[in-house]
This record gives structure tokens, C-alpha cells and sequence, in this order.
């Protein structure tokens, strides 16, 4: 006969029999038992935690546990182990494991507190209801407590971080920890983190944590963006590819961070926080995760005007253009993104404006038009429409470039990417609307930029219909020899005809539209046009409509069709 092999030892069986059989046991008797038992699942013997769980001595185990017998630090042991293995989780919470280890957490014995946390982290780990049952009954206290008491303790403070991250995510758990001083205990221990895997867990702990409006206020009051960064300048310069992950984590926090107002503010603190003090360093490094996490840092300080105008003076936009410049041919598409985006909402005070402009920026950036990259072009396209608002010498000398037109024209035409079309032909009117220049509109004109003006008049956006009635009827009132023969091969005339009979049409719509056909209207040519599309009629119907502004205006150009002299 053939011997069979039993996964579990005779001496495993035997200590389960005699635990199981009788409840008059000493601890003296239990102990050796326990031995056996903890000696095969160290050894990680096949099946010993699924039998132990099987025999019906998990009540048992309760019981020791409840009693607070000297065999409890074993016990917890003893289930810390059996709960590596998932099948036996479900039967150690029947048992009733999870509610007589809770009290150990109390324990004067840092050896208690570590079986106990590692038996209650194994047991409810993945078990969102059990998780919120240890939320309910007060374990986050006590985890920083432990961590306060005993924060040398690696393996403890291990346990308690790790049940932490499990927990991180829930709303209840937020909560409790917005009461209490979790950011000091975090920061602490991020700064005596002795290995990647360490500064991982708390990363993560911060960024769920961080994602509650309360407790980013009170990270950025306790100094942890300024710990993450100090953290970041310690690991720079290495090739370790542990550390390189953890500054990606800790640099993308940051950005995180900065996304609360509050705590932007109290981070950049007038130009002189130490955040924005390294987030500037991070544009010049060759750390291309730190070069992004910089400008994308940029981009939220630049939330308001007294921040953009304090940051144009303290000299940021040349190391956001030497950024872009690195990254035109070959570079990388999110850093190019993020640059664009910091400039943009730099650009939006009228002051800077003037200023980037005197500074040549629109010249540097224009690197950026070769570009093949969508996501690239869509935020150049966005930067320069910003740069010209408001600003007719910038609109004057964008729109006379005629390698920018060109490549605009590139663009308005782009089949797989609609975001980039609506901005380039956004910039397009734009040019028109801000520089009010024959010389503009001549040069639009001969780039055959007016179809994608009339293209854009028929979009489903009311802003682009608006800008490009605008910016039309600005050409027309111009240039109307220009325009007339791209006017009637779009059929523009049938088109504003259209527009005005519409009955769901937006009235501010129609109310642009009206001015388009006021301007072509004072063209004798365009008259007669208008007339023979009977456009009066659409007009008579407006000058009745419920908008003042609308039915006067609807007035004004009747009376000038009708006019014969």
C-alpha cells in the first residue's frame, strides 16, 4: 500500500482534541497546546489554519481572550496567524474574536498590543462592515494613542499605520481623525520612516485623508505639505527607483493639497512659504515627475490676482518657459500641459498681461506650435486667446503672423480632437475681436480663416456662437470686400435667417447675430441680399419680442432695409 500524506501533523490534531474536548484545562494544560498550534502555522504547515478554524476551538480562544488570561498575549498570537489565511477570517468574526481582542488595544504590554493589532488587522481586512464596527467602537483613538506612547516601536507603530490606510477611506473614519491630532503623529513618523515601504503606507494614509476639506485645512496648518517637501529634497538626486516613487507620491500630494484655498494660501505664504519656495526648485530640476508636479503646483497658487501678480514679480514665468522650451521636441505632453495651464491663469489679471507681453512670452511659447501633440495644442491655443483679452497689440502682432495663422488653420481643420478645433477657431476670433484691425482681418481672410468663424457661429456652444458673430460682424463693418465672397459660398445670409426664426434660440444669440446683419446691412451689395432672402419678415417678428434690447435692435436694422435712398 501506497502511504498518505496528511498536511497536518498528528501532534496538530492531537492538541486540537484536547483543546476541544475539554473545558476544565489549566492555562498550565493550555499552554503547550497553544505551542503546538502556533508551531505549525509559523512553520506555515498546509491546512493548519482551515483545521484549527474546522475543530470548534475558535470559542475557546474567545473565552481565554475574555478572561484576560495569562495566555492572552498567545492567543491573540495564535489568531494574528490563523487570520493570514482568508477562509478562516468569516469563522474568527462568528466567534466573536473581533470583539474580546478590541479591549487588548488598551494593554500596558507593547507584546499584547501588537499580536492583538495584527489579529484584528488580518481579520476585518477587506471587510468594509467590520472595518466601520471598528470605527464605531473608538479604534481610532486608540491606534494614535499607541503610536504617541510607543512611537519607536517599529513593528507596532507598523501595525497601527497599516490599519490606519485600511480605514482612511471611509467617511466615519474621517471624521474621528478631523477631531483628533493625526497630522502631527503622521509627520512625525514620515520624518523616521526607515524604508520606502514605511513612507509609502503613510503617503497614502495623507493623500485619502487629505481628500476631507477639514483635514487638508489642518494638514497645511500642521506643516505637512512643508514635511512632504523636506522629505523630497532628501531623496533628490538619487536613482533609487523606491525613492523616485515615493517623490512622485509626496510631489503629487502637495499638488493635492494646494487644490484647498485655504491651504494653497497658507502655502504660499505671500511669495515666502517654504512649499513655494521648493515648488520653484522643482521646475529646474531634471526630475521630470518634479518638473510637473511644479508647474501643476504653479497652476493652483495662480488661483487669484494678488497671487499671479506677486508671483510675475518674484520671477516665475521665465522658469516656466525654459520648462516648455526643454520639452517642445520629444518632451514630455503632461509637463507642456501643466506649463500652459500655470501661464494661462497667470495671464488673467490685465497687469500681468501687459507685463508677459513686454516680456516676449508670446514669442517663446509660440516653440510650442510644432507641436503634435492634441492636449498641447488645446492649452497653447486656450494661452494665447488669454494673452490677447483685452490686449489690442498682442491681438495686432498674433494676427499678422502668418506661420501662426497657418498653423491655426492646421488646427480649426483637427478631425479627431474637437477641443483643439473650437479653441483655434476661439483664437481666431479672438484676434479679430481684440485687435479690431484691417491688417488682421485681411490676413484672416487670406489664411480663408473666415468658413471656420462661420463654422463656429453654428456651434452648440452660446459662448462660440457669440464670439463668432462678434468677431464676424467686427470684419465685416472692416473689411466687407474681404468678406463677401466667403459670406456666400458659407451661405451665411440663409444662415442668420435662421438663427433669427428660430424659436428656441438663446437671445443673446440672436442679439449678435442682429449686429452681424446690422453691419452687412450698410453694405448696398449685402442690402439687396438680405432683402431678396426677405429677411424683413424674419425681423418684423422680432421687433415684437418680450426683449426690449432685441426688438430695438430688430427695429433699427428694418428701417435701414427699408431705406430706398
Amino acid at each position: 500500500m501506497v502511504a498518505v500524506c496528511v498536511c497536518v501533523a498528528d501532534s496538530v490534531i492531537e492538541a486540537l482534541k484536547a483543546i476541544s474536548v475539554s473545558t476544565e484545562l489549566t492555562e498550565e494544560e493550555l499552554k503547550p497546546h497553544l505551542d503546538t498550534l502556533l508551531a505549525a502555522l509559523l512553520e506555515k504547515k498546509k491546512d493548519a489554519a482551515v483545521e484549527i478554524a474546522r475543530s470548534g476551538i475558535l470559542p475557546t480562544l474567545a473565552q481565554a481572550l475574555q478572561s484576560k488570561s495569562s495566555l492572552s498575549c498567545q492567543v491573540a498570537l495564535v489568531v494574528a496567524e490563523m487570520a493570514r489565511e482568508a477562509a478562516v477570517r468569516d469563522p474568527c468574526i462568528e466567534a466573536g474574536l473581533v470583539k474580546v481582542l478590541l479591549p487588548h488595544l488598551n494593554s500596558n504590554s507593547q507584546e499584547m498590543l501588537l499580536n492583538t493589532g495584527r489579529a484584528i488587522g488580518r481579520i476585518c481586512f477587506d471587510n468594509s462592515y467590520q472595518q466601520d464596527q471598528l470605527v464605531q467602537s473608538g479604534v481610532i483613538p486608540r491606534l494614535l494613542t499607541i503610536m504617541r506612547e510607543y512611537p519607536e516601536n517599529d513593528p507596532l507603530v507598523n501595525v497601527c499605520l497599516l490599519a490606519l490606510c485600511n480605514l482612511a477611506d471611509m467617511d466615519s473614519a474621517r471624521e474621528s481623525l478631523a477631531e483628533l491630532d493625526v497630522a502631527d503623529v503622521l509627520k512625525f513618523q514620515l520624518k523616521r520612516a526607515p524604508d520606502a515601504e514605511r513612507r509609502h503606507v503613510i503617503l497614502e494614509i495623507l493623500g485619502s485623508l487629505g481628500e476631507s476639506d477639514t483635514l487638508k485645512l489642518q494638514f497645511a496648518e500642521s506643516g505637512v505639505p512643508e514635511g512632504l517637501s523636506e522629505m523630497i529634497r532628501g531623496l533628490q538626486g538619487g536613482a533609487d527607483p523606491h525613492d523616485l516613487c515615493s517623490i512622485k507620491i509626496a510631489s503629487n500630494l502637495i499638488v493635492s493639497l494646494l487644490l484647498g484655498d485655504e491651504s494653497m494660501q497658507k502655502c504660499f505664504g505671500e511669495g515666502s512659504g517654504l512649499v513655494y519656495q521648493d515648488v520653484l526648485s522643482w521646475l529646474q530640476s531634471s526630475n521630470t515627475q518634479l518638473q510637473l508636479s511644479g508647474a501643476l503646483a504653479i497652476a493652483n497658487f495662480a488661483r487669484n490676482d494678488s497671487n499671479c501678480v506677486k508671483m510675475l514679480d518674484l520671477g516665475v514665468v521665465p522658469h516656466i518657459l525654459t520648462l516648455l522650451e526643454q520639452h517642445v521636441d520629444e518632451g514630455d505632453v503632461s509637463v507642456q500641459h501643466a506649463g500652459l495651464s500655470a501661464l494661462r491663469n497667470l495671464a488673467i489679471p490685465a497687469t500681468n498681461k501687459v507685463r508677459m507681453l513686454e516680456d516676449g512670452v508670446t514669442e517663446r511659447i509660440k516653440t510650442l506650435l510644432r507641436s503634435d501633440m492634441p492636449p498641447v495644442q488645446f492649452k497653447l491655443l486656450g494661452t494665447l486667446r488669454m494673452m490677447v483679452d483685452g490686449q489690442e497689440e498682442a491681438a495686432l502682432v498674433l494676427g499678422r503672423d502668418s506661420v501662426l495663422l497657418a498653423r491655426v488653420m492646421e488646427w480649426c481643420e483637427a478631425k479627431d480632437h474637437a477641443g483643439v478645433r473650437g479653441e483655434a477657431s476661439r483664437l481666431l476670433a479672438a484676434l479679430i475681436r481684440h485687435s479690431r484691425s484691417p491688417e488682421v482681418v485681411c490676413a484672416v481672410a487670406r489664411a480663408d480663416g473666415v468658413r471656420h468663424l462661420i463654422s463656429m457661429a453654428t456651434s452648440e456652444h452660446v459662448i462660440m456662437q457669440n464670439e463668432a458673430l462678434v468677431a464676424l460682424a467686427i470684419a465685416s463693418a472692416i473689411d466687407i470686400e474681404s468678406m463677401k465672397d466667403p459670406f456666400r459660398v458659407a451661405e451665411l445670409l440663409p444662415l442668420l435667417k435662421k438663427m433669427l426664426d428660430d424659436p428656441l434660440g438663446a437671445v443673446e444669440v440672436k442679439f449678435s447675430a442682429l449686429g452681424l446683419i446690422c453691419s452687412l446691412a450698410k453694405s448696398s451689395l449685402m442690402k439687396e441680399e438680405l432683402s431678396s432672402l426677405n429677411m424683413k419678415e424674419s425681423l418684423s417678428k422680432l421687433a415684437d419680442h418680450s426683449s426690449s434690447k432685441l426688438a430695438s435692435q430688430a427695429s433699427s436694422i428694418l428701417a435701414i432695409l427699408s431705406d430706398t435712398s
